[in-house]
């Protein structure tokens, strides 16, 4: 069913994460004396750390462990092996010396997925370290503070390979997991055909255990995503040499759906990876959404009376829609009929200029969307010179189209 807020993601706010962890580096106090001694030390030794897990050694890895830590950390070493890296560091940002022989490290790591990602998708992390002997010892490890967690973190992980995507999950068994590659396998071709642009053409799929442990990969409770089958995660701007996106699949909300939605929404999510690049905080929601539907439903035999129930309903009740949908109205964790109208006012809007502006126009008109300096304008401005009409006139044709199709 379309309009389940299955492909909504959240650029501001991460963005705005990434925005805070650069201060954290940028303006935090300068470290003097013992502190920055410590901090070499310490950066040296998750240098170390972090080459014995990707030479995967585990003697010099447990070098750096306090033995009291061990048996955790070598569970989350073990369960790496699954996964196929080809980088893993550390940045220490900060280091806060909690006792004469204990500090708190703040740090940024990275991770690179082998023929995924080009630059190492961060995360922030909080370390505890002892020193003993005039050596330091890794004690603990979790994520910052609204930071999310990682699948490893979380259970055993199995890790599947298609033709076009990787899939790694936890809590699943491996025949679901390629049920899913093979649904991401097909997504990608027809994302390609409508979006011809240049980019990776490959989908990174990770699937948790639990409703609860995809909030904890996306650093939020899990009960703001109840009902929504899958969310992309990755950085606006990310450009050519950016990490590969994540799609994050809700096994719940995913597991309920049949076939054609399980498409649906893998094929919608790869859309928001094929088009970061020209997606950006000048981009609405209802665009981003929108298009996402439009290239799912594309190829596919639904009608509008079909594809978008709930807005039918309204329309037919009297209350049709009286301006396009804003950012506030695609919020999970709300009211599910609502957003449901809100991703459906947005396909019809990207349906509407497809139909009658052409394909191409509708891609040419979130390029320049997303290559506007600022969200204000931004619409307005790509109206203007993609599709040669003003808001005011945009809106009552879609008002009016919305009516026809519905009504």
């Amino acid at each position: 069913m379309a309009g389940q807020g299955y492909g909504a993601r959240r650029p501001a706010v991460f963005c705005l994460l990434a925005l805070l962890l650069a201060l954290t580096g940028l303006v935090g106090c300068a470290e003097t004396g013992p502190a920055r001694t410590a901090s070499r030390e310490i950066q040296a030794l998750l240098d170390a750390h972090a080459a014995a897990l990707l030479a995967r050694d585990e003697q010099g890895y447990r070098a750096a462990l306090d033995p009291a830590y061990a048996p955790t950390a070598l569970t989350v070493y073990r369960r790496l092996a699954a996964v196929p890296l080809d980088g893993w560091s550390y940045r220490v940002t900060g280091v806060e010396r909690t006792a004469p022989d204990r500090v708190t490290a703040r740090a940024e790591l990275g991770h690179r997925l082998r023929g995924h990602d080009r630059r190492p998708v961060t995360s922030a992390r909080v370390l505890d370290l002892t020193e003993r002997n005039g050596r330091w010892y890794v004690t603990g490890e979790r994520p910052a503070e609204g930071a999310p967690r990682q699948l490893w973190e979380q259970g055993d992980v199995t890790a599947v390979h298609g033709t076009r995507s990787l899939v790694l999950g936890t809590g699943r068994d491996r025949a679901r997991l390629r049920e899913i590659a093979a649904a991401a396998d097909r997504a990608v071709p027809a994302v390609a055909g409508a979006w011809p642009e240049d980019w990776a053409r490959r989908v990174v799929v990770l699937v948790p255990g639990s409703l609860d442990a995809m909030g904890q990969l996306l650093g939020a409770p899990g009960d703001s995503y109840r009902g929504i089958a899958a969310v992309t995660t990755g950085e606006t701007r990310g450009g050519k040499d950016g990490p590969a996106d994540r799609v994050i699949v809700n096994p719940d909300a995913y597991g309920v759906l049949g076939d054609f939605g399980r498409q649906l929404v893998l094929t919608h999510e790869t859309v928001h990876v094929a088009t970061r690049a020209h997606t950006t905080p000048s981009t609405p929601v209802w665009l981003s959404e929108g298009f996402a539907d439009w290239v799912a439903y594309r190829d596919a035999d639904r009608t509008p009376v079909q594809a978008a129930p709930e807005l039918r309903r309204a329309v037919q009740g009297g209350e049709p829609p009286v301006r396009l949908p804003e950012d506030a109205d695609f919020a999970f964790g709300g009211d599910a009929e609502a957003l449901a109208r809100a991703y459906e006012g947005g396909w019809l809007a990207c349906e509407m200029v497809a139909e009658r502006w052409g394909e191409e126009r509708l891609t040419a008109f979130y390029r320049a969307v997303g290559a506007h300096p600022g969200r204000e304008g931004a619409v307005e401005n790509a109206l203007h010179d993609v599709l040669d009409t003003t808001p005011e006139e945009f809106t009552e044709s879609w008002r009016t189209y919305v009516a026809e199709q519905l009504g």
